[in-house]
């Protein structure tokens, strides 16, 4: 289902309530593209640079969602998701895997360290609205 109400062919989807998101990314250019699109939807972004950041605000932010790249510096992506899992306090947060390093079974290992969902950069913005808005109807 399309914004408007519309089906497509597509992607099925709800959209959402705004959110508010996480995103944890250490590229510059990444996190301002990714951020200022999410925000023009509406979401309200939170953003952090490195992995214990990200475990850090997401226990005292209280995120609706965490956009997670894997490369990342402190504590990677992978440790960060597994961590994340496994705290009471956030373990409830879908968590979707970014990853420029689309290897086989890179999204076997992301969903394995905890995350609910698994894209590729460059970032599909409608494919990855598509799957935000599915992890936060459910």
């Amino acid at each position: 289902m399309s914004r408007d109400g519309y089906c497509d062919n597509r992607v099925y989807w709800a959209p959402s309530e705004m959110a508010r998101i996480l995103l944890v990314e250490d590229n510059d250019m990444n996190r301002d593209m990714l951020s200022r699109r999410l925000q023009r939807r509406g979401h309200e972004v939170l953003m952090a640079a490195d992995g214990m950041q990200a475990i850090l605000m997401a226990e005292s932010e209280a995120p609706d969602l965490i956009l997670l790249d894997m490369s990342l510096p402190v504590i990677d992506g992978w440790e960060a998701a597994r961590r994340l899992k496994a705290s009471p306090s956030t373990s409830a947060v879908p968590i979707i895997a970014l990853t420029a390093h689309a290897m086989s079974g890179d999204r076997e290992r992301a969903l394995a360290a905890g995350c609910d969902d698994y894209d590729t950069k460059p970032v599909d913005f409608p494919k990855l609205l598509a799957k935000i808005d599915f992890l936060l109807a459910r």
